[in-house]
């Protein structure tokens, strides 16, 4: 059974920094690109972040480029999204994805519980 554990969410002041954790279990995570995403209320999920199986292709959303670093210890089966600069509007509950092959889009194969974000202004 694949699992996602998403940790590392909390409340924050605007211009402070988080990093979100997210351990795979009950796949060969070595073999999956993982992404983050973000919903807040009423509107849709958003893409964040995505990195390669290997770590060596990294895209994000223009909305968190050079604020959010989005990395995996394939050792640990873990991803890690670094949050800094953090803004309002960041504010939403982020999931951590699976997939076989690298997206942008909230079509993966495997989803995390998700973990509330809030920045305060």
């Amino acid at each position: 059974q694949v699992q996602l554990v998403e940790s590392g969410g909390g409340l924050v002041q605007a211009g402070g920094s988080l990093r979100l954790s997210c351990a795979a279990s009950g796949l060969t995570f070595s073999r999956y690109a993982m992404g983050w995403f973000r919903q807040a209320p009423g509107k849709e999920r958003d893409f964040v972040a995505a990195i390669s199986w290997s770590g060596g292709t990294t895209y994000y959303a223009d909305s968190v480029k050079g604020r959010f670093t989005i990395s995996r210890d394939n050792a640990k089966n873990t991803v890690y999204l670094q949050m800094n600069s953090l803004k309002p509007e960041d504010t939403a509950v982020y999931y951590c994805a699976a997939t076989k092959v690298l997206t942008t889009t909230p079509s993966s194969d495997y989803w995390g519980q998700g973990t509330q974000v809030t920045v305060s202004s």
